[in-house]
């Protein structure tokens, strides 16, 4: 049920359903398992719907039809993803067939809950018409924040809009204290930026593992990195890492400056520009032939795990569809806060790209914190190794 809704998260148990199954868990790392749950054959449901990662998931009507009650609390955004999003007729064909009047008014007030009214009057007039009994109740305990857009939406994109709509105010109640700059001077916030940048660059490029010093950002920074003369600097990988965070550094520093002087919308600017910012991390990493010409080409097409997270980004298939939907919620987002916090974390909730997700989330961070009249912060890395870079 939960993979049906775009949930990402590592779940604790997966069942599989077999008439050869032993009804035994099998354990897995971390306290996970698999449990094989031996059904009859003629309980076994005939038709399997493949998510986007590819596995065969028991169709959603059903599933809606075995989960519990407690489901629609202790899983509110995902019950109110699957409600929106399953077939009416096919639900009300698996409820007749099983004969399930309780459950049946169970998702009646659940779908009346998410906004499908007309839908939830049918399948109780279509149960009540084949003699059914149903009585309608509202499995939520509360009141469901809107979910925008259509009902055809990739769950994965209905999920992103339900946690910038649950998310949102709480970010707004926290910048009421953050100090912010009306009008913002574009020559101090550039000056401002330019002097964070060594320990900016620093910090960003340890998060993502690559070792690096003061002295080789600044000399990427402003030149005076020369590996084809200089042996000394043929620390390649983590050089053209610093080379690449330069240029999209100072692209995005353009990019502010421009905004702010000119008055444009920060985030019509931002959605317009940032396929530039990848492009701009990356390539001197393709001129040094450490990647191919194709890694420039954009979202990935391959899976991607997080190291040492519960989280699993959604397939490629799917990034194509979350990325519109972030670039349309900044667009209409009118707190800088807001885009500054929920631009960074859905992003690497999305991680649309195989490399590089950490640094071009804190590039969109700070880039709509500066336009936003906030300044430029730097998230420390885990390891402070430089005394000089607070």
């Amino acid at each position: 049920m939960l993979k049906h809704s775009g949930h990402t998260s590592i779940a604790k148990q997966l069942q599989i359903q077999s008439p050869s199954a032993d009804n035994q868990p099998q354990s897995l790392p971390f306290d996970c398992s698999i449990f094989f749950y031996r059904v009859p054959p003629g309980q076994l449901v005939p038709r399997r719907t493949p998510d986007a990662s590819g596995i065969l998931l028991m169709p959603l009507p059903e599933a809606l039809i075995r989960v519990s009650p407690t489901f629609f609390t202790q899983h509110e955004m995902s019950a109110q993803i699957a409600l929106r999003q399953v077939d009416i007729t096919q639900l009300i064909e698996a409820l007749l067939a099983g004969g399930h009047s309780v459950v049946a008014g169970r998702l009646a007030g659940a779908l009346q809950a998410v906004g499908r009214a007309a839908e939830a009057n049918q399948l109780v007039f279509t149960m009540r018409a084949a003699d059914f009994n149903v009585n309608i109740e509202n499995p939520f305990e509360r009141a469901l924040m809107p979910i925008r857009g259509g009902r055809n939406e990739s769950p994965y994109v209905m999920r992103i809009r339900a946690m910038w709509s649950t998310m949102r105010a709480t970010v707004i109640r926290l910048f009421e204290t953050v100090p912010r700059a009306e009008p913002v001077e574009a020559d101090a916030l550039i000056s401002d930026i330019t002097a964070r940048y060594v320990a900016d660059a620093y910090h960003s490029l340890s998060i993502e593992g690559y070792r690096v010093s003061a002295d080789l950002i600044d000399k990427v920074r402003t030149g005076r990195w020369s590996p084809e003369t200089n042996p000394d600097d043929r620390q390649t990988r983590d050089a053209t890492a610093a080379k690449g965070y330069a240029e999209t550094h100072a692209h995005v520093k353009a990019l502010i400056g421009r905004v702010v002087r000119d008055g444009e919308r920060p985030a019509d600017a931002f959605v317009a520009d940032f396929f530039q910012w990848y492009l701009a991390l990356f390539s001197p990493s393709v001129q040094a032939g450490i990647l191919k010409v194709g890694d420039l080409a954009g979202y990935r097409n391959n899976q991607v795990f997080i190291r040492n997270a519960l989280h699993v980004p959604p397939a490629p298939d799917a990034v194509r569809d979350c990325m519109p939907a972030l670039m349309e919620l900044i667009e209409q987002e009118d707190h800088p806060g807001v885009r500054a916090v929920l631009g960074h974390f859905i992003f690497v909730f999305i991680h649309p790209y195989m490399d590089g997700n950490g640094r071009l989330s804190r590039f969109i961070m700070n880039f709509m914190l500066s336009t936003g009249g906030y300044p430029w912060t730097i998230v420390g890395s885990v390891e402070e190794r430089l005394p000089c870079c607070p």
